[in-house]
């Protein structure tokens, strides 16, 4: 927001340093600068206003952002043009004499005036020997790699000598080819740091707390649940980290069934700096402890990341298909915690009656049913009238010595024959163990089976590209298929999105700056900028050890916006220096030697500005804190760079039209070949 502040107000105090009033330098100040104010601050709102209607969940998410952004930066705009220019008309710079000789903070002040002025001196001159040197008219031989031609000589002032034949040579570099090349080579590098950065959906925080998920095998009583999770809760305690722990022992499963052989633990950890080790250290070494536990499935941490379903309608084989895939899962490096919804079913009895009993005695299921459901849950026989008044409900069934095993329940009297004898339940029907699954799973009218799992050790990304490989490789039978969700369809959906946001950015830029400067070629000069930032974002994210996710692409969007702002401010200056009758080079370097102050000063403004979001101080900044460390190495980099990319690239587009219309002069004054008409006569034949 300040940016557009800084750029007029030293502009406005480089005029007072040439002589002009107070009033003179504000109004000439303001005037000249107003351009590219003013082109820079379009640009910014060209990049946000895509961002603010992206769609998908993530342009919910970014739609006040980017309307935020855009109306504040056209606010600060009017502020610049009114209210500073006016302030420093009528407020007038005290100056640093008198401040120099403040009784108890003078000394300390001189002594930062003069540092900075100092520091300030030598970056422009080094900057200006950098830039002439640029555009000098040395040549450099390629040695490595040796690259020969068969071109001409080049005389002393390194222009090509046409006047002798032509040889076999080394290629030569000038200055401008070199700054050239190690532009793009920067973009090739950071496009080359990509897979080492990584990427995620949104970034992982340490918010103090985290769950752990305990399953028995299937069938298992409360009482033996119970006492794993007392071992598995005595270990948590013992862990220095842990603050408490809240457990719960069973509870209700998915449909109609109860979960008995499921444990879930709330973890408390104690907060950051009472312990050494971070949530994610934490769940690893909590999930190393507990896996020596036998006879346990563990699931560490809240939802897992990764999720792959497989459809088709013959369970079996959809079972199979799950495990197997499952089994290739695990040994993908970072994948932690794999499981399938294929669990056992339940331990129980199926109770089938005979064709014979059911013709003969008039026995269905639904009776059968209803008879062993009184033996053995019992059902309301009466009810008794306590003295208090209270209706307490009398449930009759078995005693429990009775209903303990299968032969007993074979043995009930399930029907009685005409004579009055009873009959009993194996006389009429059979008795089979079988397993009913816990839950019945469907999408898209067929079975649903999923693979589940956690990533600990890489990046969420990483991870995800891995497990679609792992798909593209697997063969499924006819009738079956994956369907892929999770953070990785987030993540795919969110990049794509600020993908697109991205390139609608690059054109509005464009649009903008075409219409600002009045030229096609001169924007594409401003927009070489935008590339050099991307090293600069790649390696702070690297060094910082974080990943491409959402806020950090968001941190890219807003470079596009932000960059531009140090190649207009030279186009423009270099512009004016052009129309007063001066030369392409040497506008540059003045406009580079101009504008190096208030190019220093906004960068400076933006890398302490984004500091504190970057440090990731405060519990939870873990999330914003890429957008951070993504903007300052970009703008770093790209100020860098820029200050000589840009004026190079601006040389070739200013010669741009003069060589095409070179190039249109030789091609018209190629011979022809004969019996062909010639429209516009013979020229001689060009000897280069």
């Amino acid at each position: 927001l300040i940016d557009d502040a800084i750029v007029v107000r030293e502009n406005i105090v480089r005029h007072l340093h040439l002589g002009k009033d107070h009033f003179a330098a504000a109004r000439d100040g303001t005037e000249e600068i107003g351009l590219a104010v003013m082109a820079t601050t379009f640009a910014i709102c060209a990049v946000f206003v895509p961002v603010a209607f992206m769609g998908g969940v993530i342009g919910k998410f970014f739609y006040p952002f980017g309307i935020t952004v855009a109306v504040a930066v056209l606010v600060s705009l009017f502020v610049s043009f009114t209210l500073d220019p006016m302030l420093s008309a009528v407020w007038h710079d005290p100056g640093a004499a008198p401040m120099r000789k403040a009784r108890f903070i003078g000394p300390a002040i001189a002594w930062l005036l003069d540092v900075s002025d100092a520091a300030m001196a030598r970056l422009t001159r080094g900057y200006e020997r950098a830039i002439r040197w640029a555009f000098s008219g040395r040549r450099y031989r390629v040695i490595v790699p040796p690259v020969p031609v068969w071109a001409h000589p080049f005389d002393a002032d390194g222009a090509r000598d046409r006047t002798q034949r032509r040889r076999l040579r080394l290629a030569t570099l000038t200055p401008r080819g070199i700054v050239l090349w190690i532009g793009t080579l920067s973009f090739v590098g950071a496009i080359a740091l990509t897979p080492l950065v990584g990427s995620e959906f949104v970034p992982e925080t340490d918010q103090g707390f985290t769950q752990l998920n305990l399953r028995m095998p299937a069938g298992s009583s409360l009482e033996r649940t119970n006492a794993k999770a007392l071992q598995v809760e005595q270990l948590l305690l013992a862990m220095p980290e842990v603050k408490t722990v809240q457990t719960t022992v069973g509870g209700n499963g998915e449909g109609f069934s109860t979960s008995r052989a499921a444990t879930s633990f709330s973890i408390a950890l104690k907060a950051k700096s009472e312990r050494a080790l971070s949530q994610k250290e934490f769940e690893a070494k909590a999930r190393e402890a507990i896996e020596r536990i036998a006879g346990i499935e563990l699931s560490v941490g809240w939802g897992k990341p990764i999720y792959v379903a497989i459809l088709g309608n013959d369970s079996e084989q959809l079972a199979r298909i799950a495990e197997d895939f499952a089994a290739k899962l695990k040994k993908i490096k970072g994948a932690v915690d794999v499981e399938t919804t294929n669990k056992p079913g339940l331990p129980a009895y199926a109770v089938r009656v005979k064709e014979s009993a059911a013709r003969e005695l008039g026995l269905n299921p639904p009776q059968l049913a209803a008879q062993l459901r009184a033996f053995v849950n019992g059902e309301a026989a009466t009810y008794w009238t306590a003295p208090d008044g209270a209706q307490v409900e009398v449930n009759l069934r078995l005693p429990k010595a009775d209903r303990e095993r299968i032969d007993q329940m074979a043995k009930l009297p399930v029907a009685f024959s005409r004579d009055g004898a009873p009959i009993a339940l194996d006389q009429v029907a059979t008795i089979e163990p079988v397993f009913n699954p816990e839950v019945i799973r469907r999408q898209n009218l067929q079975r649903r089976e999923a693979i589940i799992a956690g990533v600990d050790g890489r990046p969420v990304g990483d991870v995800s590209d891995e497990v679609q490989k792992l798909i593209k490789q697997t063969q499924l039978p006819p009738g079956f298929s994956f369907d892929v969700g999770g953070q990785s369809q987030q993540q795919d959906e969110a990049f794509g999105g600020l993908l697109s946001a991205m390139a609608l950015a690059a054109i509005f830029i464009y649009i903008v700056l075409a219409s600002q400067f009045g030229s096609f070629l001169q924007p594409l000069a401003i927009m070489s900028s935008l590339p050099l930032a991307l090293i600069g974002a790649m390696l702070a994210l690297l060094a910082w050890r974080s990943t491409l996710n959402v806020f950090s692409m968001i941190g890219l969007v807003m470079l596009m916006g932000l960059v531009t702002k140090n190649a207009i401010l030279l186009v423009d200056r270099a512009n004016q220096m052009r129309k007063e009758g001066h030369g392409v080079a040497e506008s540059l370097i003045e406009a580079g030697v101009t504008r190096m102050r208030p190019i220093v000063m906004t960068t400076a403004a933006m890398v302490f500005g984004m500091l504190p979001l970057a440090l990731a101080l405060n519990d939870g900044g873990e999330v914003q804190a890429p957008m951070g460390r993504a903007i300052i190495g970009g703008v770093l980099t790209s100020t860098l760079l820029t200050l000589l990319v840009v004026p190079v690239v601006y040389t070739y587009l200013v010669q741009l039209p003069r060589s095409l219309r070179n190039l249109g002069r030789r091609l018209l004054r190629r011979p022809t070949q004969p019996g062909l008409p010639v429209l516009l006569g013979h020229a001689p034949a060009d000897r280069d």
